[in-house]
């Protein structure tokens, strides 16, 4: 029976970067070593990073004055490591979700930090508008797309001071107009690659203006001095982030991905919309096309646990939706196939007709 992998994280890759990555996990460009065993320092690794880095930078259109950095730690040490090198004595925040909380609850150990706005009353069930960014804050902070509530973000703001941006898990699912933004970063585990690799584009200028102690790890210039080789870096999550960036670039690059991830959610949108038994959690304006969250419309509530039997049965994956929401959540990142998405639909109709 086939699989239809709608996990959250980590989640589906494209089928030939799994393969590219296992052939070179037993042989790694002919070396006869693993990509597991071989020195980070090895000349043949150098172009992997290089390429990586220029596909990066390529794909996204960014300008010059930036750095593409390959690290670990996921998007979590980012929280704390955000704050270290840009905020000096407040920072504002915008709470959209869970992971925007818990980066907002890290940078207070660093200055003051403002909550410009928030939907936490609603569950984060819906994006804030007509809130005020304070012009004297370092920063604004962002998370694109909220992975457990299905609500994102699909436009660059404009902001009268420097963006940092969470990007974890809509990262090259549509272009970026990356000379808005001081920081964009996120955990290569939803769109990029295997867990274990976080990225991070830096505006270089935008460094060393704080007046702290930076340790050596969490400074941003130290990654970018040592090209992301001061210390081990997680050798085979960037490998196969760079079969992912080539796999994008032959699809037609980031616009054609936009162009399918609004095709895939406009379908599964669509149905639940239609099918008397769902119903979407996530205001319609802000409604994301990475993660799609939905429940069983109130009258068919008791349904919950059957219709997730029905479809697991029918080779649907990781469709349970996050404990903060209920019912389903259906993750279609670029490597998530139509055919996939039209599979669930089609368990949706079905179970429907049952019911």
């Amino acid at each position: 029976m086939k699989k239809h992998n709608f996990n959250a994280g980590p989640s589906i890759l494209p089928r030939e970067v799994i393969e590219d990555t296992a052939k070179a996990i037993l042989d790694f460009n002919g070396s006869g070593l693993s990509l597991m065993e071989i020195s980070h320092r090895a000349k043949d690794f150098q172009p992997v990073v290089d390429e990586a880095e220029a596909l990066f930078k390529e794909l996204l259109n960014i300008p010059e004055g930036y750095s593409v950095l390959f690290l670990g730690g996921g998007a979590s040490l980012e929280f704390c490591m955000v704050p270290f090198n840009f905020l000096e004595k407040k920072a504002a925040y915008l709470n959209t979700g869970t992971w925007a909380k818990k980066a907002m609850k890290e940078a207070k150990g660093f200055g003051e930090v403002v909550e410009v706005a928030s939907s936490a009353d609603a569950n984060y069930t819906f994006i804030p508008k007509d809130y005020t960014i304070p012009t004297d804050a370092d920063y604004f902070h962002i998370t694109t797309n909220n992975t457990i509530f299905g609500t994102e973000l699909k436009e660059d703001l404009n902001s009268p001071i420097p963006v940092v941006a969470d990007m974890s898990s809509d990262i090259f699912s549509r272009p970026i107009d990356v000379s808005k933004y001081a920081c964009i970063y996120g955990g290569a585990q939803k769109n990029l690659a295997p867990a274990g690799l976080t990225f991070v584009i830096v505006k270089n200028d935008a460094l060393g203006k704080v007046s702290r102690y930076i340790p050596t790890m969490l400074s941003y210039q130290t990654h970018i001095d040592n090209g992301s080789m001061f210390n081990t870096p997680p050798v085979v999550p960037i490998y196969a982030a760079l079969q992912t960036l080539k796999w994008v670039k032959a699809q037609g690059g980031v616009k054609e991905m936009e162009r399918r991830a609004i095709e895939k959610a406009d379908l599964l949108y669509n149905e639940i919309d239609r099918n008397k038994l769902f119903v979407g959690t996530a205001a319609e304006e802000d409604r994301s096309r990475m993660n799609i969250c939905f429940v069983m419309t109130p009258e068919y509530k008791e349904l919950e646990a059957d219709f997730l039997k029905f479809a697991t049965e029918r080779g649907m994956v990781g469709i349970k939706g996050h404990r903060s929401v209920g019912g389903f959540r259906a993750s279609c990142y670029n490597a998530l196939p139509k055919e996939s998405v039209q599979a669930l639909i089609d368990c949706m109709q079905e179970f429907e007709k049952l019911h």
